[in-house]
């Protein structure tokens, strides 16, 4: 279990993919996704066992007091150039804007930098989902650039920013780190 001021990441268990699938299917839960709903606890648990088998990883966020809030994984991690792409979802709705997200990446980074030793964690997100840019920007995430019509979604196109960190930012400090929160 990893640990972080206001939240602890543990492994993903069959018994979360209801919530899970409760939180996808939430039209604001899902709007900034990179997949449309609807989803089936069929379809979350086919999902699940694959994660258990490839390279990516998924982590359930929790509360320090144990409620399940969201989860956050790891996309095409990439052992010999040391990088990653992450995602992360907050499904309860009244844990946005109190920082858990910044803490639940905080904690992921600082896993994936100083134990994994990874070089480089990349993401994207919507160019319209300014609370997640902000909190990228929060946690030392550059904007690398926009990749223009991006995704498909709502009956348009999504531009999306591509961001990343790297572990010579991280150590020099741009990010925050669990202490400093």
């Amino acid at each position: 279990m990893l640990e972080g001021r206001l939240v602890r990441l543990r492994a993903i268990e069959n018994g979360d993919l209801l919530l899970f699938v409760k939180w996808i299917n939430d039209p604001d839960v899902s709007f900034f996704l990179q997949f449309e709903p609807p989803m089936s606890l069929e379809d979350e648990a086919t999902w699940y066992h694959h994660m258990l088998n490839s390279r990516d990883k998924v982590f359930a966020i929790e509360t320090r007091e144990g409620r399940l809030i969201g989860n956050i994984g790891l996309v095409g991690l990439d052992w010999r150039s040391r990088k990653t792409d992450i995602g992360i979802m907050i499904g309860e709705k009244d844990a946005w804007s109190q920082g858990y997200g910044t803490d639940a990446i905080t904690v992921l980074l600082r896993y994936l930098f100083e134990e994994l030793n990874l070089n480089r964690v990349g993401l994207y997100t919507d160019a319209t989902n300014l609370r997640a840019l902000r909190c990228y920007e929060k946690c030392g995430f550059v904007r690398e650039g926009v990749v223009r019509q991006h995704r498909f979604s709502n009956g348009r196109y999504i531009d999306s920013v591509q961001m990343s960190v790297l572990r010579q930012d991280w150590e020099a400090g741009k990010g925050i780190s669990s202490s400093d929160q």
